[in-house]
């Protein structure tokens, strides 16, 4: 199994969308918009590969350093199949 965390979200959509759009957005939807893009991507590249799996994105996970950390309550945002 993998886990990926992407740390910087909110300066990807800054980028992409400048400064004055970016800081009307709140930071969970940047989250959200870039995990939809990534888990678009991943899915579209792995099955390129010929691999098959499934892709999920969840909240009340973390990874810090070598510990994954569970929150209070933890919610599966987005599944998809491959």
């Amino acid at each position: 199994m993998l886990v990926l965390k992407i740390t910087n979200a909110r300066e990807l959509v800054s980028a992409k969308l400048g400064r004055f759009l970016e800081a009307l957005t709140p930071d969970a939807l940047d989250e959200k918009t870039v995990e939809d893009i990534v888990v678009k991507e991943l899915i579209k590249n792995l099955s390129a590969e010929g691999l098959k799996g499934e892709l999920a994105a969840v909240r009340g996970l973390d990874l810090e350093g070598k510990q994954l950390v569970l929150g209070d309550g933890l919610k599966v945002r987005r599944h998809e199949t491959f």
